[in-house]
């Protein structure tokens, strides 16, 4: 094994002592940063959002007119001692009679609904002001 890394040692010092070294010209490191400095520019980010303002437009009047038809449509009760929270439950009990949610259950949706709608205008206004260029 000696001999064999001996020989290519002595191959590998015989090629680099014929090779000669080679210069780049003059102006190749302003060459080389103007074609970086172009491929900075073409690469510029633009934000697009991922749901638009129309999309979210449309989300809110639909969640406004199922709330409102939750409140004011559908059947009308004649008790007048009943609470908003008695008269939201029994409207959206109509609604799906299918599902049958507890108080809790309506509570803990609305709640969790509530703090969504908190968290996400204060996650993006952190984010914005972390990520400004």
């Amino acid at each position: 094994m000696k001999e064999s890394d001996e020989y290519y040692e002595n191959l590998v010092d015989k090629v680099m002592a014929e090779s000669v070294l080679q210069k780049p010209s003059a102006d190749f490191t302003s060459k080389i940063m103007s074609q970086i400095l172009i491929a900075e520019k073409s690469k510029a980010i633009v934000y697009k959002p991922l749901i638009s303002k129309s999309v979210w437009f449309v989300i809110l009047v639909c969640l406004i007119a199922f709330v409102g038809y939750v409140i004011f449509g559908g059947n009308e009760t004649k008790q007048n001692d009943l609470v908003v929270s008695d008269l939201l439950y029994s409207k959206i009990d109509n609604i799906t009679p299918l599902f049958q949610f507890s108080k809790n259950t309506s509570y803990a949706v609305l709640i969790v609904a509530l703090m969504a709608l908190i968290q996400i205008p204060v996650l993006k206004n952190y984010y914005d002001k972390r990520y400004r260029f």
